[in-house]
């Protein structure tokens, strides 16, 4: 087997000079959960040379069905260790470092991936990837999704501050939003590292309406 032949639907896209400038790229993924596991499944497989998944969280009964990358054999395994093993199985040419620990021992370690991607679920550890991500001029993707809706957005130079804290506690959710919101966040996370242009600091808003109508809405986020 080679890249040259598991890839191939993708040279076909994009050339194999583009498809060779993935495998030096380095990702991290600030979560393993719904988001998390469809952002696993989408890059894992798509050349990047290096992807580390960071969460803390082990594997619940009550995940398995929107979190796509975990069965009920891995009932109670740390969520991390899971996807890496997967990834490594679909995968020969991606290097996965599994991390089970909270981003603020990530942090510690001052890695500088060239992207983070946010599969987290609550603003308190977005602030901190802003943060961090500022610190270290490394540009992130935002995404988070509950019920029927969900939003992504390309941070770049907008801050994360414009969204306030709250104590609002998340309503339900099915799988398909959670894979449609984590494939969109995916698509613009591999557009960057191919090096196509790609729509920075504007937050994509997703819903669908009562009838089942999907609408999409663009605003254009402030600049720090």
């Amino acid at each position: 087997m080679t890249p040259e032949t598991y890839f191939h639907r993708q040279i076909q896209l994009w050339g194999e000079e583009t498809q060779r400038r993935l495998a030096e790229k380095e990702i991290a993924v600030i979560g393993s959960g719904g988001l998390g596991c469809t952002l696993a499944m989408a890059l894992g497989t798509s050349g990047i040379g290096k992807i580390t998944m960071v969460d803390y969280d082990t594997v619940s009964l009550h995940n398995i069905h929107r979190q796509i990358a975990f069965t009920t054999d891995d009932e109670g395994k740390y969520k991390t260790e899971c996807v890496a093993s997967l990834l490594r199985r679909k995968n020969p040419f991606v290097e996965v470092e599994a991390l089970t620990e909270p981003f603020e021992r990530f942090v510690e370690r001052e890695k500088k991936p060239d992207l983070i991607l946010d599969a987290t679920d609550n603003l308190e550890t977005r602030y901190a990837i802003d943060d961090y991500a500022k610190a270290h001029e490394i540009p992130w993707i935002y995404a988070s999704v509950e019920v029927f809706n969900g939003q992504v957005c390309f941070m770049e130079k907008a801050k994360f501050g414009v969204f306030p804290l709250s104590g609002h506690k998340p309503g339900g959710i099915a799988a398909p939003i959670v894979m449609h919101i984590g494939s969109l966040q995916a698509n613009l996370a591999l557009r960057y590292l191919a090096g196509l242009p790609v729509a920075k600091d504007k937050l994509y808003y997703l819903y669908f309406d009562d009838k089942g109508e999907l609408t999409t809405q663009k605003f254009a986020m402030p600049i720090a």
